[in-house]
Order: structure tokens, then C-alpha cells, then sequence
């Protein structure tokens, strides 16, 4: 019988043993005051083999319970492992080359009782930093705003009496010009120190040694970087990772160099989650040192290579710039079902593009933007010492790198479009990183404004801005994806602001975008249709959204020209949406998109009105609606909505007689549908009311109020031209009319109407009905309409419309109209409150991110934000066959992948 006398030990043994041996983890909180000595710690360095094993062998719990029972062993333990991580960066063995990993990993899978296997210092500095990615959030979480325990590891310094070494810098790579230099930064080569006697200094901080060490290893060459770009022997070279801004070469990819990157820059990142461990009223008071210090502190040498690297990384992604066989198969069908496993070049884009957004997102304490002197709209812009990295995003100022970048978004964006444009369900797999490359773009065009010029006045400025209200529109229905709805809302409206983007409306817009939410026409056209699509069929989920919207067409309504039929009537049907009794009532800030609407058609009638025949003849087939807001009251709006829910109920009952009661069920199911074929009949049934433009359009919900964080006026009169003697008497006349109310009765029916606590009043809809900018309109509907109404009477039904089409676009009341006022849009305005959702909802994409495969942030109390766990239901069928199989034969109503049409 064949007989192996070397010992055999399978390499999970060991790992089994760390969880159930008394001297693996168990050890870390049942035995107080292990030494550094004790050789214990060896097997946090030389068991594990990837970042699963560290993340699934040690869990938060174990952490938590050390730093309970023994608070001083987790202390040894960080103490510990960055102890040899910064032995080993300056170790001569390391990077271990290939060979030397390959010998590693045979003699850990076989080890004899004599033998002793080679040493592998690549897997022991990439064992450091994954025990320090699973350590730390649990220590962060720790009293959340501050523990004494981590300032005391982290950031207490020492005293020494002999002088320190301080690191020279290198010659920059390249150089951005900025005028802040004054200020007292220094320049790329520090100046030389005067010689003073020896004194007591303090040595850097673990904390800021950690920073250090990471800066190094993202240029480590051998680890990150390929070997041959070493500089007389020494390792550590900061240089650009790749081809892009402020470099013209490639320093040479592989997986392997991108998987090390990763495990860098997650160490990164786990340090600047520090802020999701802060309550968000604590934000701005308590901020976090780890990104203060890496935002002020970071050498400019390195702020600028980490930067450029970072952006570089991003924009080179493979889904933006994969044009190679290599790339062309990645764009088969099913493509991603028939390769599974990670991709490290993915995973490292979707990682650069967060810890970009980390970086250029943090503001709090010290690193607020200052206000810039001598700007008459109180406007902040960073500064080398607030945070270096947005400061230097802000000073970008090449047309090549502007460039660089806009086709670097567009080719991300243009992939995920071609996912959701598939005649195959599920054929392409989303772009990962589609929301970080969102909020990148904002965080450009926000502190950039060479930036959003270019956009605005290049051909791919209308075509992101597509992508972008397509993408919206794809995610409008999933609740876990509103606040980047939001965001993106936000966007539109900081675009719309700009002189530049009215001036391309005219213009169709040349990308492919999804045939489900194209529109024929102009770019004004399409962002009117989309607009449109996410305000009607959301059914009041998205109503933090809507005022960015409307406002972002308020501000583009000046250059409107040519408008067709179709988005003429989507206008009109948002205007009759926000008029709408039920509307109005329900919330305090629903007044103000009415208004905002009313400003619309204002622009286009005394900037355009020739331009725009088919906004006109709508206004003019409308005018019941506008005369009704001139004398709307809060009893008459009471009485209109209960008019609306007896004929709801009457309709029930003439449905339930005929045996077809199951189709009010569906306004459940199908609330968009329904309600407006419920709305149709309710116009045809009500006598004298068939006219009544209210309710041609499926209206906003109103179960929630509208979140408004920009400073919109609630009462604009001041802000209206001057207007003729003939307006002055309509407006008189209207606001006689609208001071009737019964009192006591009409406080009893508000009641009901209003949402979260609101009831509205006579006196407060006097506030903003008299402020309605409606002057405009009626003189266009006084002086309009009789001569439409004579040419019906007189001309062939069927041809009327076309002739008065054509004589609409011929008229000009200039004669009677106010002069049009100067052009004033609407920017968003960052406020505190707005910052520190903007912070959440990075750090929240982050999290989820972060969930799979390892769980970074999983089982930690997060204070930041909520986190909300959904049951997870069983399948029946693989995910791939479902997607199939609902593409071949449809998907059922309880489908929440996808709406139906």
C-alpha cells in the first residue's frame, strides 16, 4: 500500500482553525494584553489568500466583541499590521516577483515538517490592507462621532528631540496654473528650511504614516505599476497611470496591477467612510480627520498624479472606449451570462469613480468653499487649502482634457442606453458604474464653469443631456433609485441656466436615444416629452423632482421656437395638471409650480409668439382653464373636488351594475391607466362640465409634499412687468371675485384635502392667486380668441384647424403686450441641507456597492443615512431565463423590473 510520509495539510484546514481554535479569532477577546511580539498576529498576515477570505473568516462581530472585552488587543492589532505594512513597502523583497508568488502559493497548498516555504510579500501587504478594510468600519462606528480609542490609535502623535527626515519632492509631471499660489502654498519643489538646533518635534501620526504608505503603494512599481518604469532602482514613482490629462503614455495595465490598485483605493475609501458614522446634523460640525487630512494635507505632487490617475482611469473605461475584437465581443447579446466572475479592469473604474466623488464631494469643517470676493450672487469656490482635489478639478482649463472627459461620460452613458434599448430582455448587462459617472459629470459642470461652457457649445452637450432625461426615465419607477432621479433633476436645471443651452434647442438631438421616449422635433421637443413623461406617470413619488423640472423649462421657455403639436399640448397638460383644485390644496408648494408654468407660456407669448402657433391655439383651446385660476377660491376648489369624488363613486356604481366591478380594482395595479380612462368618463358623464380642461391629463399625486430647496418667490408680483391699463382691469376684476368663502364649512372640507398636517385657507390662496402671473395670458385670450372663434364659425370644420394654425403664426400684439423683462434664470443654489443629501446619496450608492461580493459596510451602525434591508424573495427560475422568457411572452402586471406600456 502506498504510503505518504510528508504531512499533507490542505490550506483551509488552517483557515477552519482560525474561526474554531481557541488561538485563532476567538483569542482576540478571550485573552487581554497579547503583546506585539507574540507571534499570534503572524496569521492575520500569512493565512488569508484573497479579500473573501479575510471578509468571511472575520466577521464585525467578532471586532465588536474584541473591542468590548478587550479593546486593548484590537488596538495591537491595527498597531500591528500597519507596523509591517510600512516595514514591508520599504522591504527590498517587495514586490515579490512572479516567480516567487507561484512558489508561494504551491508551498502553502503542500507543506512538508522540514520544509520552509518562500516568502510572498506581494500577499502579505495585500493580507495588511484587507484586515484594516474589515477592522476599521467596525472601530469607526464606535460612540460614531469621535472615540477616544481611535483618536488615541490613529492620531495621537509622539514626541521625539532628534530632527526629522523630511521626503523631497520630485519634479512634477506636469503642472495646473493657479492663482491662489499666494496664499501660501507652496510651489513644486518645497523650499529649503533654515537650520535650527535640535528640539522636540512630533513624528507623523499613524493615521498620516497610513496616508503616506497608500500614496506609495498606488505608485509602487511592480505592484501597481509595471517594473520597467523604475527610476534609478527605486520603486516608488509617481507617475500617471494612464494616457489622458497630463499624460500622453500609458504606464502599462494588467489584471493584476488593476486588482492591487483596487485593494488600495477600497483601504482608501473605507478611511473616508468615516463621515457615514456621523449623524447628518454632525456633519459640517464633525468632521471626519481621515478626509480632512487627505483633502489639506496630500502633498500637491501627489494630489495632482492621484487626481489625473484617477480621472484617467475613468474616462479610459473599457465601455467607453472599446473598439478593439477584445471590446466588440464584450458587446455580444447574453454576453456577461456566458462569462461570469469579477472583472478587476471594471471593478477598478467603478472604485476610481468613487473615490473620485468622495473627494470632490467633502465640505465639512475647514473644508468648506469660501465665498469669492467681489461676486454679486454669493458664489463658493474652493481653495488649495479647503480640498486640493476639487480646487484643481476647478482649474482644468485644456480643450483637449475637456475633451477627454466629455467623451469619456458619453461613452459610459452611451453603453448603458444601449441596455436599455434592446429588443432582447436582459441581453446587455447595465453599466455598473453608471450612477458614479452621474454624479461625476454634476461634480464637474458644478465646479468647472470652462467645463460646462464646453458642454453647452459642443455637439455632446445635447446629447448627454438626452442620456441623462432618458436615464431618468428609466429609473423613475424604482423607489431605490429616486435620489439619483433627483440628482439628475438637479442637473437639467443647472444646464437649462446656462445662455448657452437655449441657444442649441433648435437643433435635434443627433444620439440614439431609447425609441420608447424619443420624440420627433427639436431637442426642445424631446426634453419637453421627457419632462412630461416623469412628472404625469409617477403618480406623486417623485415630487422633489418636479420644481427642478419646471423650473429648468422656465428657464429655457425664451429660446422655445417652433414648438410641435404633440409638446404644445404636453405643456398644457402639465399647466392643467398643477391647476387642478385637489393639486393646489394638498400642499403648501404646489402653488408655485402652477406658477412657474404661467411663466412658461408668458416667455413664449411675449418673446415668441409668432414662433410658437401650436402653444397658442392650445392656450387659446384652454382658456375655460385660465379663467378659472382668475377666479379660483378655495370654496370653489372644495366643491370641484367633491364634484370629482361623487362622479368616481358614480362610476363605480354604473360599473358594478353592468358586472365589470373587478376593472376599479385594477386602479390599483394600473393607477396611471385607470385614472385617466376614469377622468375621460367622469367628463362625459358630468353635465355642463365636458370642457373643462382639468382633468385631460393624468395628474401628479398628491400625497406628498413637494421638497423644494431652492429660494422660489411665493408671492413674484414684484417680479412682473409693468403691465397695460386694460391688464390692470382684468387683475382688478379677478381678485374681486376671489375673496368669497363660507367660513367655518370650507375649514371642515380642508381639512381633509390637505397633506402631512397641511390645511389650506381663503387667506392663503389669496396669497398666491393674486400673485398668479396670469395678465399675459387673458390679454392673449381677449384678444385671441374672438377672431379664432369667428374663423371656426366661418370656415369648414375640417380644415379649420390647419388655417388657424397659420393665422396664429402671422399675429403680434405687441401693441397691447408689456415689454418682455430681461432674462433672469433660475440656478440651483447648494444650501447645507442639500450638501448633506448630495453627501448621503454618494455614500449610499457606495454602500450598496460595497455589499457584494465582500460586505464592507455590512453590520456596522451607519448614521449618515437609513438603511432599509428588502427581504430577498426566491426564484423559481434563474434570472437569465426569466428575463427570456418575460421578454417572449410579456411580463405580468406584478412585475416590478420594468413598467407596462
Amino acid at each position: 500500500m502506498f504510503k505518504l510520509n510528508v504531512p499533507f495539510r490542505l490550506p483551509d484546514a488552517d483557515k477552519l482553525g482560525f474561526r474554531s481554535s481557541p488561538g485563532g479569532i476567538a483569542k482576540l477577546a478571550a485573552v487581554r494584553n497579547i503583546t506585539e511580539a507574540d507571534s499570534y498576529w503572524n496569521q492575520y498576515i500569512l493565512l488569508f489568500d484573497s479579500a473573501s477570505d479575510v471578509f468571511s473568516l472575520l466577521t464585525p462581530h467578532d471586532i465588536r466583541r474584541a473591542l468590548l472585552e478587550a479593546p486593548e488587543n484590537v488596538a495591537t492589532l491595527i498597531r500591528v499590521i500597519t507596523a509591517r505594512l510600512f516595514t514591508l513597502i520599504s522591504d527590498h523583497t517587495f514586490p515579490a516577483s512572479t516567480t516567487a508568488s507561484m512558489a508561494s502559493f504551491a508551498s502553502s497548498f503542500i507543506q512538508a515538517g522540514t520544509g520552509s516555504s518562500e516568502r510572498n510579500t506581494t500577499k502579505e501587504v495585500l493580507n495588511c490592507l484587507r484586515i484594516l478594510q474589515r477592522v476599521l468600519p467596525v472601530v469607526f462606528e464606535v460612540e460614531g462621532e469621535g472615540s477616544a480609542f481611535e483618536l488615541d490609535v490613529f492620531w495621537r502623535k509622539e514626541q521625539v528631540v532628534e530632527d526629522t527626515v523630511e521626503r523631497t519632492s520630485e519634479a512634477p509631471q506636469f503642472v495646473i496654473e493657479d492663482e491662489d499660489d499666494s496664499d501660501g502654498e507652496s510651489k513644486d519643489a518645497p523650499t529649503a528650511a533654515p537650520a535650527k538646533p535640535k528640539e522636540q518635534k512630533h513624528l507623523p501620526s499613524l493615521g498620516e504614516r497610513l496616508f503616506g504608505s497608500l500614496m506609495d503603494l498606488l505608485f509602487c512599481c511592480g505592484f501597481t505599476l509595471p517594473t520597467k518604469i523604475k527610476v534609478d532602482h527605486h520603486k516608488i514613482n509617481h507617475v500617471i497611470w494612464e494616457k489622458g490629462i497630463g499624460s500622453t503614455t500609458d504606464s502599462g495595465a494588467s489584471h493584476a496591477y488593476d486588482s492591487n490598485k483596487t485593494e488600495v483605493l477600497r483601504l482608501l475609501l473605507v478611511l473616508l467612510s468615516r463621515q457615514i458614522y456621523v449623524s447628518p446634523a454632525a456633519l459640517f460640525s464633525k468632521p471626519s480627520l481621515y478626509s480632512l487630512h487627505a483633502v489639506q494635507n496630500t502633498p500637491r505632487r501627489d494630489v495632482l498624479t492621484v487626481l489625473c490617475s484617477l480621472l484617467n482611469t475613468a474616462m479610459n473605461s473599457p465601455l467607453a472606449t472599446s473598439t478593439n475584437l477584445a471590446g466588440m465581443a464584450g458587446k455580444l447579446p447574453y454576453n456577461h451570462l456566458v462569462f461570469k466572475g469579477e472583472d478587476p479592469r471594471s471593478n477598478l473604474v467603478g472604485i476610481c469613480l468613487q473615490v473620485l466623488c468622495v473627494l470632490l464631494d467633502f465640505q465639512s469643517g475647514s473644508a468648506r468653499d469660501r465665498p469669492v470676493a467681489n461676486d454679486e450672487t454669493n458664489a463658493s469656490a474652493p481653495t488649495p487649502r479647503t480640498n486640493a482635489f476639487r480646487y484643481f478639478l476647478m482649474k482644468l482649463h485644456r480643450t483637449q482634457d475637456f475633451t477627454f472627459i466629455a467623451d469619456g461620460v458619453t461613452g459610459i452613458l452611451e453603453q448603458q442606453m444601449a441596455t436599455m434599448n434592446n429588443l432582447l430582455p436582459g441581453a446587455k448587462r447595465p453599466v455598473p458604474y453608471i450612477n458614479e459617472t452621474v454624479i461625476f459629470f454634476w461634480k464637474m459642470i458644478e465646479l468647472n464653469k470652462k467645463f460646462r461652457t464646453f458642454i453647452l457649445e459642443s455637439d455632446k452637450g445635447m446629447d448627454i443631456v438626452g442620456y441623462l432625461l432618458c436615464y431618468a426615465l428609466d429609473i423613475k419607477d424604482k423607489p431605490h433609485q429616486h435620489g439619483l432621479c433627483r440628482a439628475l433633476s438637479y442637473i437639467v436645471q443647472t444646464l437649462s441656466a446656462e445662455p448657452g443651452f437655449g441657444a442649441r434647442l433648435t437643433k435635434p438631438v443627433k444620439a440614439q436615444l431609447t425609441t420608447k421616449w424619443n420624440a420627433p422635433g427639436t431637442a426642445t421637443d424631446f426634453i419637453i416629452h421627457a419632462i412630461y413623461g416623469i412628472v404625469a406617470t409617477t403618480s406623486g413619488a417623485l415630487n422633489s423632482l418636479y420644481p427642478a423640472l419646471i423650473i429648468a423649462l422656465c428657464n429655457l421657455a425664451p429660446y422655445f421656437q417652433n414648438l410641435t403639436v404633440t409638446a404644445s399640448a404636453r405643456l398644457l397638460q402639465l399647466s392643467t395638471s398643477f391647476s387642478s383644485p385637489l393639486f393646489l390644496l394638498s400642499d403648501e408648494g404646489h402653488p408655485r409650480l402652477l406658477f412657474f408654468m404661467l411663466e412658461v407660456f408668458n416667455d413664449v407669448i411675449l418673446r415668441n409668439l409668432s414662433a410658437n402657433p401650436n402653444v397658442v391655439y392650445a392656450i387659446l383651446s384652454a382658456h375655460k382653464s385660465f379663467e378659472d385660476l382668475g377666479t379660483f377660491t378655495l370654496s370653489r376648489g372644495l366643491r370641484e373636488i367633491r364634484r370629482v369624488q361623487l362622479a368616481k363613486e358614480e362610476q363605480a356604481r354604473k360599473a358594478d351594475a353592468k358586472g365589470k366591478g373587478s376593472r376599479v380594482a385594477e386602479d390599483d395595479l394600473e393607477p396611471h391607466e385607470e385614472k385617466e380612462k376614469l377622468l375621460r368618463n367622469e367628463r362625459e358623464s358630468a353635465a355642463g362640465e365636458s370642457n373643462d380642461p382639468q382633468e385631460d391629463s393624468p395628474r401628479p399625486s398628491q400625497g406628498q409634499a413637494s421638497e423644494i430647496s431652492m429660494d422660489l418667490p411665493m408671492s413674484p408680483t414684484s417680479e412682473t412687468p409693468p403691465t397695460s391699463e386694460k391688464a390692470r382691469g382684468k387683475m382688478k376684476a379677478r381678485r374681486s371675485q376671489s375673496l368669497d368663502t363660507n367660513g367655518g364649512l370650507d375649514r371642515v372640507a380642508a381639512a381633509g384635502v390637505g397633506r402631512n398636517g397641511f390645511v389650506p385657507t381663503q387667506e392663503w390662496v389669496t396669497s398666491w392667486q393674486q400673485g398668479l402671473p396670469l395678465d399675459n395670458v387673458m390679454l392673449l385670450i381677449s384678444e385671441l380668441l374672438p377672431k379664432v372663434q369667428e374663423m371656426q364659425a366661418n370656415r369648414h370644420r375640417a380644415t379649420s384647424t390647419s388655417a388657424i394654425v397659420e393665422f396664429l403664426g402671422t399675429v403680434s400684439l405687441q401693441h397691447v403686450m408689456p415689454p418682455a423683462p430681461p432674462l433672469a434664470a433660475r440656478r440651483f443654489m447648494w444650501s447645507d441641507s442639500s450638501v448633506v443629501w448630495l453627501t448621503s446619496l454618494i455614500w449610499g450608492e457606495i454602500y450598496v456597492r460595497g455589499m457584494t461580493p465582500l460586505g464592507i459596510w455590512n453590520a456596522t451602525n451607519v448614521r449618515l443615512f437609513y438603511v432599509k434591508h428588502a427581504q430577498t424573495q426566491q426564484r423559481q427560475l434563474t434570472e437569465a431565463v426569466s428575463n427570456v422568457v418575460g421578454g417572449l411572452w410579456g411580463r405580468t402586471s406584478t412585475d416590478p423590473a420594468r413598467p407596462r406600456t
